[in-house]
């Protein structure tokens, strides 16, 4: 498996797939045919179908600049090796100079058409939740010692980063007001969320109250192209910083420990990234929805220091209660029904630990068989389902 620098990524939304994928690929084409004349970039699949919402022709355009180039959203060319497919193509005195293809797999993280998956040199020898548990038992240390193990003691640092990122991310999100761009009227509701206190508010519902507005924030502000970390795609953003935050602030953990949930929750992404898809084109929500829920319920476990077992079945559960979830975005923008979902999945992420505390010597579903069990079942959605914006509310809504 890959750094979890590839997993966590710093960088701009609204989406790790439909702008940060499309403006590292126009970055490693440019680089290749920096001064030609003029400059073409076709958008096929998920990308064509909702890529205006996503705002990734104006990504694009930022990296051109005032560069001659047309932006072009094929809408009828199917997309036979990933539904992101993009191609860049550069003329030089009226003839093509150069013509590349691009898939952006997920994350953030781009192909170039020929390329292996795992491009990047592996860091993580084992390749299953099964091998890593194994080994950990053997060794005697937890999933972060693992990662430290592996990536070497550099990565904290970057951790710490990422952990200052999403806490500015929750900041700001929780300061901002007003419509979210897109033309659909999404009131941003974070600041409302975190300031409207009941008189006789319950413990449960202050929990459940301040969890949302946190995921709300960092979704909120993902939305509206601001900076936020992937996590493990941009769509997703708001679960693992909302649980963390929320966790840090009520139970007083240092970000010595947040950073190793960080490292934990890691794993587990990476492990569903390399052994199936993070992608919403490919696999639908489940991929990123489900995966953000699951690193976050892994996390929330190795804050609470329960063992291998408890951090894989509340992984597990998350994972498998997500199951068919669909990528259905309204207008091809991340605001119906993301930022809502993000804060259901933080929520959902807390309810998958404090149930494997109690249940986790019982459970008959692994881990690596429901990673296996959401890609098949990805797989077999609709098209329509998959970031297309051509089914579901994204068909039936009416403003």
């Amino acid at each position: 498996m890959q750094s979890l620098n590839y997993l966590y990524r710093i960088g701009n939304g609204p989406s790790s797939s439909h702008t940060m994928g499309p403006v590292a690929a126009a970055k490693q084409f440019l680089s290749q045919a920096p001064a030609c004349d003029s400059y073409q970039v076709i958008l096929y699949g998920s990308l064509a179908k909702t890529g205006k919402g996503h705002r990734t022709d104006y990504a694009l355009r930022q990296v051109f600049q005032d560069k001659n180039c047309e932006i072009v959203f094929d809408l009828e060319t199917p997309t036979e090796y990933h539904p992101n497919t993009l191609d860049f193509l550069a003329f030089q005195g009226g003839e093509l100079f150069l013509r590349q293809r691009f898939y952006s797999v997920g994350g953030g993280e781009v192909l170039r058409d020929g390329e292996e998956k795992q491009e990047h040199r592996d860091v993580y020898p084992l390749h299953s939740f099964t091998e890593i548990s194994e080994y950990c038992r053997s060794r005697e240390i937890r999933l972060w010692q693992y990662v430290e193990e592996c990536e070497g003691d550099g990565i904290w640092e970057y951790l710490a980063s990422v952990w200052d990122v999403m806490q500015e991310s929750i900041k700001r999100g929780i300061r901002e007001q007003g419509v979210l761009h897109g033309g659909i009227g999404v009131q941003r509701k974070a600041r409302y969320l975190f300031r409207q206190k009941h008189i006789d508010e319950s413990e449960e519902t202050k929990t459940n109250r301040l969890i949302c507005a946190y995921a709300y924030a960092v979704s909120e502000e993902n939305a509206a192209g601001s900076v936020i970390v992937t996590a493990p795609t941009c769509g997703s953003c708001g679960v693992l910083p909302a649980v963390l935050k929320y966790l840090q602030t009520k139970r007083n953990f240092t970000d010595t420990q947040i950073l190793r949930a960080l490292a934990t929750a890691s794993v587990i992404g990476n492990l569903i990234k390399t052994n199936a898809s993070i992608s919403g084109a490919e696999c639908g929500c489940q991929a990123e929805i489900g995966t953000a829920c699951a690193m976050a319920a892994a996390a929330a476990a190795e804050l609470y220091e329960l063992d291998l077992d408890q951090i894989e079945y509340a992984a597990e559960m998350s994972i498998e209660h997500h199951l068919g979830l669909t990528c259905d975005p309204i207008g091809g923008l991340v605001q119906i029904p993301c930022i809502e979902r993000n804060a259901i999945a933080a929520m959902r992420a807390l309810n998958a630990v404090n149930l494997a505390d109690f249940l986790a010597d019982s459970r008959m579903i692994s881990f690596d068989m429901i990673v296996d069990t959401m890609y098949e079942t990805g797989k077999d959605l609709k098209v329509i389902y998959r970031e297309t914006s051509e089914g579901g509310m994204a068909k039936n809504f009416k403003e």
